[in-house]
């Protein structure tokens, strides 16, 4: 009989818990590795402290996919002391999974593991994708010392999937909720200059593309997982406001952004750097997307 266990690491979040309520209504077991799981989040929480081998480890034997979505906040003041929790947050929970799959007599069948777009930097109106190197800045080397922590780790027997996350849009969670609330009072102009590129997805095809990551032997490797229509911050903002029907909205010049991060604590570089990147393994491998459209997903989401 075929493992139908699933082991989420870092699962209790935005993306998680939507991957484990899809992976239960499919039949699947889900446990999810959690420090503190927010009350009725799906799935079976198992206590672990993300950087030590523990009971949790065994649950992997034999299960049919670990899917690592592990790593602290990225949109907060940049610290030195949060600086490091982002970094070994998400490089200590890949060096204790791959440890507990390699103690497996039976390993999961396939290790997912998340990062991101970032990873190339902030890259203007350079079309990025798999091919791509890595960039500069802190979310430049924090990626990349997040894929070096998977890539020098094998798990022999498993297949490995690397998926590069977009900017994720949901209605409860991601970017989408914060944005929306600015757009409608009046404040979703568009930010600094309005030429950084977003690379955004859907939650919906972020998911799909999560259970294929799971269930097709073909996917293996890295992937960009965004929309194969990323849109400057200037489109984009134009789309929110006509999806919310808000004409009209003053830019919001760069230094107030930084100032208004500052006081509020989260890290502005988010809204005034950006990514334009193709998925192009996922679309040559028949990825069919929901959502493709910006103006489409954000109408979905508008509700």
């Amino acid at each position: 009989m075929a493992p139908k266990r699933i082991v989420l690491a870092g699962g209790s979040g935005f993306v998680g818990q939507a991957l484990a309520g899809r992976l239960l209504a499919d039949g699947y077991e889900v446990l999810v590795l959690s420090r503190a799981a927010p009350r009725n989040a799906p799935g079976t929480i198992i206590p672990w402290d993300g950087s030590t081998l523990g009971a949790w480890a065994k649950l992997l034997e034999d299960a049919l996919a670990v899917v690592n979505l592990t790593g602290k906040n990225i949109n907060c003041r940049l610290t030195q002391s949060n600086r490091r929790q982002i970094v070994s947050s998400r490089v200590a929970s890949v060096e204790v999974i791959s440890e507990a799959i390699r103690r497996c007599r039976r390993p999961p069948r396939v290790f997912v593991q998340t990062t991101a777009v970032g990873i190339f930097g902030d890259t203007g109106d350079k079309v990025c994708d798999e091919t791509t190197p890595s960039g500069g800045g802190f979310l430049g080397e924090t990626c990349r010392q997040w894929e070096n922590a998977f890539n020098e780790r094998p798990t022999p027997g498993v297949r490995r999937v690397i998926l590069r996350l977009g900017v994720v849009l949901g209605r409860e969670g991601g970017a989408f909720p914060s944005l929306a609330r600015l757009t409608r009072w009046f404040l979703g102009g568009a930010v600094g200059k309005g030429r950084q590129y977003i690379s955004w997805l859907h939650l919906a095809d972020v998911v799909r593309i999560y259970r294929d990551a799971i269930d097709r032997e073909d996917f293996q490797g890295i992937y960009v997982a965004a929309s194969p229509q990323p849109a400057t911050n200037a489109q984009f903002m134009r789309e929110l406001r006509a999806a919310l029907h808000r004409p009209w909205s003053p830019a919001v010049p760069a230094l107030a952004v930084r100032l208004g991060g500052w006081i509020a604590g989260i890290n502005a570089d988010l809204a005034l750097t950006g990514q334009r990147c193709a998925p192009r393994r996922l679309m040559q491998q028949g990825f069919a997307y929901e959502f493709p459209e910006l103006r489409r997903a954000l109408k979905d989401l508008a509700g």
